[in-house]
C-alpha cells in the first residue's frame, strides 16, 4: 500500500487530503472503491482545527467565533477516509523517505507525545506562509502577527483587554497601527472600526476612542489590485476615520509605537505586522530541497520538487512557474487550484500515467471592508476580461468565496447546512464574540 503524507492543513492541504481520502476509502461519497492501487493518506498539522486563513482578521476582532466555525481535523479525517497526525515537521530524510515530527507539548511545555518518524512514498508540502518582517528591528518583539488562528485569538484577547480599559476609563484612547496595506491590513482596519461600534452597543465606549493608522510602503493600498481599487479602498477607510499612510516605510518597532524611515514616530498601543509574506525559515534546511529567497520550495510545472520526484509542494510555500510561464501568486485560490492538479498527479504516479502541468487561472480578487462595503475584480468563464465590482454586489461575492471553500471540503449539502447554522447563530448570539 502506497503512503501519501500531506504536511499542512490549510486551504490546499485540507482539500487535497479530503479528496484523496474519499478516493481511496469506502465513504458515503463512494459506494465502492475505485479500480486503483490502495493508498493510505495522512494529513499532518500542528493545530487541531482548521480555519480559512482569509478569515483570520475576523477571528482577531471577534466577528467570527473560531470555536464555532473551525473544522476539527480528527473528526473530518474520520468522516473522509484519511488519517490525521498532530505534529510539526522538524526534519526530512529524503534517502529513507521519512519525515520527523517534533514532540507535542502542552501549554506548560510538558511533553504529551514524543518525537515520531513517518514513512512516505509520496510527500506533499503545503505549509503555507508567514508575514515577512524584512529583518526590521523590533518587529518580533513588539508586533502582533495574524498568521494563524492561535495568533488571531491572542490578538482578540488583547483587544478585549484594551476595550475594558476604555470602558472603565483607565485609558482614554486605543491607538492601533497596522503595517501592510494589502488585503489583511485593509480588512482588519475596517473590522476594528466595526468591532468598536459593536462594543459600544454593550458598554460605554465612544466610537472615536479608537485611533487606527494603516501604513503601506507602496504608492497605494492593495498593491496586488489595480491602483483605482486601492484608491477606492483608501477613500472608504478614510470615511471610517482610519488614518492611511502610503509611501511610508517602517524602520523600527518599539514598545510604544513605530518609527518610520523618515524618523517620524507613530504612537500605538497595539502594533500589527501584516506586510509581505515568506515561507517558514526551516524549509531552507529541509534536506537539500532548493528554495528561493523567501524560502519557497522550487517546483516544476507539475508541482514536483526540482530535486525529488517523490515530493510535491503547493500553495504559499511553493515557488512555481506554471505551464504558460506565469509566476503563481501566494493566494488561497492558487492553493486550491494546485490541490486539484496535485490530486491528479499523485493518482497518475500511483497508476503509472503521465503527469499534467499546472496552469493558474486568476479568478480575481475581493477585499471586504466589514459590513460597510467591498471592492475587487472578477475574472473567469462567466466574465470576459476583468470586471471591477464594488459595494453590495462585491460584498455578496466576497461572502460566497467562503461558502465555496466549505463546499470544496464538505460537499455542497453540508456546506449549506453550516451556512444555515451560522445564520441561526446570528439570532441567538451577539454579533461580536465578547470573551
Amino acid at each position: 500500500m502506497k503512503k501519501i503524507i500531506i504536511v499542512g492543513g490549510g486551504a490546499g492541504g485540507l482539500q487535497l487530503a479530503t479528496r484523496l481520502g474519499r478516493y481511496f476509502s469506502f465513504t458515503p461519497y463512494l459506494k465502492r472503491r475505485r479500480k486503483s492501487p490502495a493508498a493510505q493518506v495522512t494529513l499532518v498539522d500542528k493545530n487541531r482545527t482548521h480555519i480559512w486563513k482569509p478569515l483570520l482578521h475576523q477571528v482577531a476582532t471577534g466577528a467570527l467565533d473560531s470555536s464555532l466555525d473551525s473544522l476539527n481535523y480528527q473528526v473530518h479525517a474520520r468522516s473522509h477516509g484519511f488519517i490525521f497526525q498532530l505534529g510539526s515537521l522538524q526534519k526530512l530524510d529524503r534517502e529513507r523517505r521519512v519525515i520527523h515530527l517534533a514532540p507535542v507539548e502542552d501549554d506548560k511545555g510538558q511533553q504529551l507525545v514524543p518525537a515520531r518518524e513517518l514513512e512516505y512514498d509520496y510527500l506533499v508540502l503545503c505549509i503555507g506562509s508567514r508575514s515577512n518582517d524584512f529583518h526590521t528591528p523590533g518587529v518580533h518583539e513588539h508586533c502582533v502577527f495574524l498568521d494563524s488562528s492561535v495568533q488571531a485569538q491572542r490578538f482578540h484577547r488583547l483587544l478585549l483587554d484594551r476595550f475594558l480599559q476604555l470602558e472603565t476609563h483607565t485609558e482614554k484612547k486605543l491607538q492601533i497601527a497596522i503595517v501592510g496595506g494589502g488585503a489583511t491590513g485593509v480588512e482588519l482596519s475596517a473590522e476594528l472600526v466595526e468591532a468598536c461600534r459593536q462594543m459600544g452597543n454593550y458598554g460605554h465606549i465612544r466610537r472615536n476612542a479608537l485611533d487606527i493608522t494603516l501604513i503601506e510602503a507602496g504608492p497605494h493600498l492593495l498593491p496586488a489590485l489595480p491602483p483605482r481599487l486601492g484608491k477606492n479602498a483608501e477613500r472608504e477607510l478614510r470615511k471610517l476615520e482610519v488614518r492611511v499612510l502610503t509611501g511610508c516605510t517602517v524602520a523600527e518597532a518599539t514598545a510604544d509605537g513605530l518609527i518610520t524611515q523618515n524618523g517620524d514616530k507613530i504612537a500605538a498601543t497595539i502594533r500589527v505586522w501584516a506586510a509581505g509574506v515568506k515561507a517558514p525559515d526551516f524549509l531552507a534546511q529541509l534536506d537539500g530541497l532548493t528554495v528561493n529567497q523567501i524560502n519557497q520550495i522550487k517546483v516544476k510545472p507539475d508541482l514536483l520538487s526540482v530535486d525529488d520526484d517523490n515530493i510535491f509542494a503547493l500553495g504559499d510555500c511553493a515557488d512555481c512557474i506554471d505551464a504558460v510561464g506565469q509566476k503563481v501568486p501566494p493566494r488561497a485560490q492558487a492553493a486550491q487550484q494546485m490541490a486539484g492538479v496535485a490530486e491528479y498527479n499523485l493518482l497518475a504516479k500511483i497508476e503509472g500515467r503521465p503527469l499534467k502541468p499546472f496552469r493558474y487561472r486568476d479568478r480575481g480578487s475581493l477585499v471586504s471592508l466589514s459590513q460597510h462595503t467591498a471592492v475587487g475584480n472578477l475574472m473567469g468563464t462567466l466574465v470576459k476580461g476583468r470586471l471591477t465590482i464594488e459595494g453590495r454586489i462585491a460584498g455578496l461575492a466576497y461572502r460566497s468565496l467562503y461558502r465555496m471553500h466549505l463546499a470544496a471540503v464538505h460537499g455542497w449539502s453540508k456546506a449549506m447546512l453550516i451556512y444555515l447554522v451560522g445564520k441561526a447563530n446570528r439570532f441567538v448570539k451577539p454579533p461580536l464574540k465578547m470573551h
